[in-house]
């Protein structure tokens, strides 16, 4: 089996719900040792969220949290903050999602964390910041893309609409471990850790590059299209006899292509679509009348008919329908792994393959506590202190017996 790349590299995870754990587990994929601290009393409040599985967790603790180990501890208690100043001590990259200043208050800020591992990378992720008037405030995913401008762009000036997915959330863990690595490469040259800050705000913002150059060259502040995009027309999606269907005509060549394969070559004439420029000015009109062609075939004829003429094409799939298309599965962009209580469970595949590093799922998000007592007795403690621990509740172990983990497997 091939080496990782973030083999020997251990991660403590202080995070909860999405942004936070999301970045962990993209460096659980890669190889690292991602320990998962939990509070005793019902842990991250994902497990409780969305689609239960049986009596024990969600889908959504289970999706998040995968290649990780899991130690159940109460940071507030001085004997939990002890155990935790152990942990640092070992640890190569300590990830939190706590409202600014909370960790400071218990000992375990980057300042108290660098004084027990001088070269640690200690990353925050808020929904603010760590600075700026509002950083002592929660952040949730809905909030950050109203105020990172995403709502306003999204859907149609009549109709705002928030992404389907939770985009600022994704995209503060994806920032997260890109910066985990940028600084695990600065202290491998140099010995120095440092922290790192970022937030659900600065994750919606930081994705608004068309609209907000628009903003900044005209001066008006831009407004939701739909699906069409803002400097390319044809570029959006057309519904057609029986389904819906994407069209990338971005540039004059894939126009005029277009235009021809679908038999409407007059429109090349027309001078209100001859340039890019006027196509967008007249966007509405131009739609308006692809649609009327497009509703009078089937997605799949006219996906047969573009794909000759070369035209960059796609069919709107559902996300079944998504992963039961051949190049997801080609792909392996959909894994089974078996659970210790739920039993199979799916993942999303890695979404980068590696030569030489792969991406691996190589165990199920943990049960509560499921690793406390081993992580312990690494640190030192004894059986009989951990009895302790957890019988003053400090701590809570799983007390699982069951058989270890296998590698998930691709559906193919």
């Amino acid at each position: 089996m091939a080496g990782q790349a973030l083999e020997g590299i251990r991660v403590l995870d202080l995070t909860q719900i999405m942004a936070g754990p999301f970045s962990t587990l993209l460096l659980a994929d890669l190889g690292a040792e991602v320990i998962k601290v939990e509070r005793p009393q019902g842990g991250d409040d994902a497990r409780h969220q969305g689609f239960r599985v049986g009596d024990d967790d969600s889908l959504s603790f289970i999706a998040m949290n995968r290649n990780k180990l899991g130690l159940a501890v109460d940071i507030r208690r001085p004997e939990g903050q002890a155990i935790m100043r152990r942990l640092i001590a070992t640890a190569d990259v300590l990830v939190e999602n706590f409202r600014p200043g909370t960790l400071d208050r218990l000992g375990l800020g980057y300042d108290d964390a660098r004084r027990i591992r001088p070269d640690i990378i200690y990353c925050s992720v808020s929904g603010f910041g760590q600075t700026g008037p509002w950083a002592d405030r929660g952040g949730f995913d809905l909030v950050a893309q109203a105020m990172g401008g995403i709502i306003s762009v999204t859907g149609t000036p009549e109709h705002p609409a928030k992404s389907g997915v939770p985009l600022s959330d994704l995209n503060a863990g994806l920032f997260a471990s890109h910066a985990i690595l940028a600084a695990l490469f600065h202290r491998a040259r140099t010995g120095e850790g440092q922290r790192l800050d970022t937030s659900l705000l600065e994750g919606a913002i930081a994705y608004t590059f068309w609209e907000s150059n628009e903003y900044w060259a005209t001066g008006v502040p831009p407004q939701g299209l739909g699906t069409a995009h803002r400097n390319s027309a044809p570029y959006q999606t057309f519904p057609t006899r029986d389904g819906s269907l994407a069209i990338g005509a971005a540039n004059q060549r894939n126009w005029e292509r277009l235009a021809q394969a679908i038999g409407r070559a007059e429109l090349l004439e027309d001078p209100r679509f001859a340039t890019n420029a006027g196509r967008l000015r007249n966007r509405s009109a131009l739609a308006e009348t692809l649609a009327e062609t497009f509703r009078t075939r089937t997605t799949a004829e006219w996906m047969a008919v573009l794909e000759a003429a070369g035209v960059p094409a796609g069919p709107v799939l559902n996300i079944q329908q998504m992963y039961d298309h051949p190049q997801v599965r080609a792909r392996q962009m959909e894994y089974v792994i078996e659970h210790p209580t739920a039993g199979p469970v799916h993942q999303i595949g890695p979404a980068v393959k590696y030569s030489r590093t792969p991406a691996r799922i190589r165990r199920p998000a943990p049960l509560l506590g499921q690793h406390t007592f081993a992580i312990l007795k690494e640190l030192g403690y004894t059986d009989a202190e951990c009895a302790a621990l957890e019988q003053a509740g400090v701590v809570r172990d799983a007390h699982y017996e069951g058989p270890p983990p296998t590698e998930a497997r691709p559906v193919v």
